[in-house]
């Protein structure tokens, strides 16, 4: 019986210097370890700060950049817009350019027509009516 009580004993003893060592408290870092974290966290710092003002920068010039492409893309779009209606009313003005052209010639055309229907109807009545200064001819008698 001594076996177990023997055996408790020192697993009692060790449950409690393991718990004596885990509940030391960690070790203050030294002030040379103080100062050089504190410079590093300074540094790192000033690298955020750096990389934030730079990521502003992009972003302002990105907004730039697409302020003047947006002004650009409508300048475009107006251009064409202008370039359309130029070439509709050019379309406009050549297509009655060529309309009144016709017109005109057709008026002509047709101005001649009735001035040549005029003198035909004159020739077939002259033809069909005897001259006056002819006389009816007889026809000569064959003996």
């Amino acid at each position: 019986m001594k076996r177990p009580l023997h055996k408790a004993l020192i697993l009692v003893f060790a449950i409690s210097i393991i718990c004596a060592a885990g509940c030391q408290e960690a070790e203050k870092p030294s002030e040379k370890k103080s100062r050089v974290i504190a410079a590093r966290n300074m540094e790192l710092e000033k690298q955020v700060a750096d990389r934030d003002k730079q990521i502003d920068d992009l972003k302002a010039q990105y907004t730039v950049r697409l302020g003047l492409e947006q002004k650009k893309l409508a300048d475009c779009r107006k251009q064409t817009a202008d370039c359309k209606e130029q070439l509709k009313q050019g379309m406009e003005e050549k297509v009655n350019e060529v309309l009144t052209a016709s017109i005109e010639e057709s008026a002509k055309v047709h101005a001649e027509n009735a001035t040549l229907k005029a003198e035909i109807a004159e020739l077939k009545a002259k033809l069909n009516q005897p001259a006056e200064s002819e006389e009816p001819k007889e026809p000569e008698k064959k003996e």
